[in-house]
């Protein structure tokens, strides 16, 4: 009689087997026909629990459910029901890790994407302890967590769960996971500045990466990794000539993981379950790489290089946008135009510069869920409007743009190359006192603090032009003689010429021409090698008279056509900027930016501002009637996307920032305040402090401008296949 109910409840579970094996099977037809009936399939996995199936079937299918949800509809609110179904289900079941990190994985993800991150940071720390036993799933759970405290900006939170994972995978003699670990809180400290670490954290890194990692492939895209912060290290203290070795070395990899003969992602890291780690898949290494080259092209001066190289990344992001459009991609896309924009201005193409700084708000206001992108980089696109407004010579939009980027970011080196191009304003304007404020400030401030050659070398060069129109002529000379060391040391061009040409100034206003010519000669060879149309403007008006005091006619000439030449291209360029649609973003302060603003007013339209350009006439002695300003243009970029990315469960990475200030600019020259005898009439365009570097974005990924290239790309967790619903049971 025992017998019989036995076999009466194997029959019935045997059954109920079968309706659970078609219900899912037919789940899955629907899923994956084409094109996929969501609803059907959803309607079969809520037919299982009229069966009241085990809890792990339940949970389970709690967890399927959400999975679809989240997939292929937007009913987030029905989604984290089922997670959190899910999560209470499995979280006391022993021997069901899949499931119950799964779930807790996914819950704190859609918990991230709605803003509730006590939700998600909580979710993940009770997943993590419970996670203790199971490697892979504690080192996953603990990138996603780090990943979060970094997006907060908690960084030391973050670089702490990153030693924890280091230490777990050391203890499971994962030595791949462990090197992605330490690269990655590389990435935090170098957001936090703190370079003694970095370096030691690097040096540890490389070690193991030569001599512990016997797979070729993973050993090459570490190696990658690796060299991607190598080089942000350097770029972030203005090391232009330093880095070069690493960067070439960082381009012959990158070429080797492209090759044809490349295995595929899923063949490197799907094999063995500590190896699932990957920081970021190879095309988007590929667009990295063509990254940190435009920030070193425009440290290093070299413009065209930098467009070149610009106008490739944006055509291998557009490829890859249209197959999948990752957030990472549009986070690299404003971070290159950021730097295609401070090129533009440089080389005199103001017209192009604010079109593509109104194709970087575009990007910026449709990527990212709720305007994220926009919030991270508004400072930044505040900073670029003011170098646009300040290379036009609308002044005042161009310090209201500038003071609302130094209240918006947090970014140190973002904040002085703002305040630098503020104190350019204030030269020019004749504002003394508002000038004599911001220089006090920035030097008690910055000075003792920044390391960059490149940033340090355009407060110098700042202190020079200060000096020069006081006329303080031996006081100028000494700040531009300690740019220029700085400057030649590294290679940073766009420093070297801008110094050496009001070095030349100074040497003509106190009569030495022979110094005047070996100071110009050369800083034209380099303007023109970069090229600067600024520089060749104020150096042409400069040989014209030198050339006139040498009585030498043809040179003075043929130095007079050139500057006609380079003040006709400027104001052509002018009036296209004043009557393009986009100019009405630099009445742009509050809100998201709208291309319908105003355009201040119907004359300022019409008319250039007044002084805009240098006069082209011939020039006499007389007192000087020079304006001198230069934009600090280029905004220090964080190399190391300030977003920076970690190992994560998800596909989401950020970009890498860096920052430093070079110089850069295209404004013209405001009168001293006392007369000064000198050999040019004419005003003349003194390029600004900034147009060496990359701009520093504020975004917040691990290794965004350094907050871009600092909104950084971080290791992500590689996905294994998709599940299939029958292998649940």
């Amino acid at each position: 009689m025992s017998v019989q109910p036995a076999s009466t409840s194997q029959t019935a579970t045997t059954s109920q087997d079968a309706c659970y094996i078609s219900l899912l099977g037919l789940a899955e037809y629907f899923r994956t026909s084409e094109p996929p009936n969501i609803k059907k399939c959803i309607q079969c996995l809520q037919a299982l629990f009229t069966f009241n199936p085990p809890s792990k079937v339940e949970a389970r299918t709690h967890l399927q459910m959400g999975q679809i949800l989240i997939t292929y509809t937007n009913n987030t609110d029905m989604a984290r029901e089922h997670l959190e179904t899910a999560w209470r289900l499995s979280e006391p079941l022993l021997n069901f890790d899949d499931v119950k990190f799964d779930t807790a994985s996914m819950l704190a993800e859609l918990y991230k994407q709605n803003d509730q991150m006590a939700l998600a940071k909580a979710m993940l720390r009770k997943a993590i302890e419970l996670s203790q036993n199971n490697v892979y799933w504690h080192c996953k759970l603990l990138l996603q967590l780090a990943q979060l405290h970094a997006n907060d900006k908690e960084y030391t939170l973050a670089s702490e769960l990153l030693a924890v994972g280091a230490e777990s995978a050391d203890e499971s003699s994962a030595t791949y996971l462990k090197v992605l670990f330490l690269l990655s809180r590389a990435m935090i400290l170098m957001i936090e500045r703190k370079t003694n670490d970095v370096l030691a954290l690097l040096n540890s890194a490389g070690a193991i990466i030569d001599n512990s990692i016997s797979n070729p492939h993973q050993k090459e895209y570490l190696k990658v990794f690796f060299l991607v912060l190598q080089v942000c290290y350097y770029l972030a203290l203005g090391q232009v000539k330093t880095v070069k070795p690493s960067l070439k070395q960082l381009q012959m990899s990158i070429q080797t993981i492209m090759a044809p003969n490349w295995p595929a992602d899923e063949v490197i890291f799907g094999q063995n379950p500590m190896d699932m780690f990957v920081w970021l898949p190879k095309e988007q290494l590929y667009v990295l790489v063509y990254l940190v080259t435009v920030s070193h092209s425009m440290m290093a001066g070299y413009m065209d290089k930098a467009q070149k190289y610009t106008e490739k990344a944006l055509t291998q992001i557009e490829k890859l946008k249209a197959q999948d459009d990752k957030p990472i991609l549009s986070v690299f896309k404003v971070i290159l135009l950021e730097h295609i924009v401070m090129c533009r201005l440089v080389m005199g193409n103001r017209e192009l510069a604010i079109r593509e700084i109104a194709i970087c708000r575009d990007v910026c206001m449709s990527s990212g869920p709720k305007g994220q992108l926009m919030r991270r980089h508004s400072a930044q696109l505040h900073c670029l409007v003011g170098l646009y407004s300040m290379s036009t010579s609308f002044f005042e939009h161009a310090e209201r743009q500038f003071l609302k980027c130094v209240n918006e970011t947090s970014e140190r080196d973002l904040k002085l190359f703002a305040n630098l191009n503020l104190a350019i304003i204030y030269l020019r304007t004749k504002r003394d006192q508002d000038l004599k404020q911001i220089l006090d400030a920035v030097s008690t401030e910055n000075t003792h603090t920044y390391s960059s050659q490149a940033l340090m070398g355009g407060f110098y060069y700042v202190q020079g032009l200060h000096a020069f129109h006081k006329a303080s002529f031996h006081e100028a000379k000494r700040f531009l003689r300690e740019t220029l060391k700085m400057a030649n040391a590294e290679d940073l061009n766009r420093l070297t010429s801008c110094s050496l040409v009001l070095l030349s100034h100074v040497f003509l206003s106190i009569g030495n021409s022979k110094e005047s010519m070996n100071m110009v000669t050369p800083a034209m060879q380099l303007a023109s090698k970069i090229p600067d149309i600024h520089v060749q403007l104020w150096g042409s008006a400069i040989l014209k008279d030198l050339h006139r005091m040498s009585k030498d006619v043809l040179h003075e000439k043929e130095a007079y056509a050139n500057h006609v030449k380079y003040s006709e291209n400027l104001i052509a360029d002018q009036l296209r900027c004043v009557q393009s649609p986009h100019h009405a973003l630099i009445d742009w302060l509050d809100g998201p930016p709208n291309t319908t603003l105003a355009i201040t007013s119907g004359k300022e339209q019409q008319h250039l501002p007044q002084n805009v350009l240098p006069a082209t006439t011939s020039t006499t002695s007389a007192v000087a009637a020079t304006t001198i300003t230069a934009p600090v243009q280029q905004i220090p970029t964080q190399h190391i996307p300030q977003t920076m990315q970690l190992p994560s469960a998800t596909a989401a990475t950020s970009a890498i920032q860096y920052a430093a200030a070079a110089p850069a600019a295209n404004i013209p020259q405001p009168t001293p305040t006392q007369p000064h005898q000198s050999h040019m009439q004419q005003s003349v365009i003194v390029p600004s402090v900034a147009a060496a570097h990359p701009i520093p974005s504020t975004s917040n990924q691990i290794p965004q401008n350094f907050h871009n290239i600092q909104q950084a790309v971080g290791p992500q967790v590689h996905q294994l296949p998709p599940q299939q619903y029958g292998q649940y049971y």
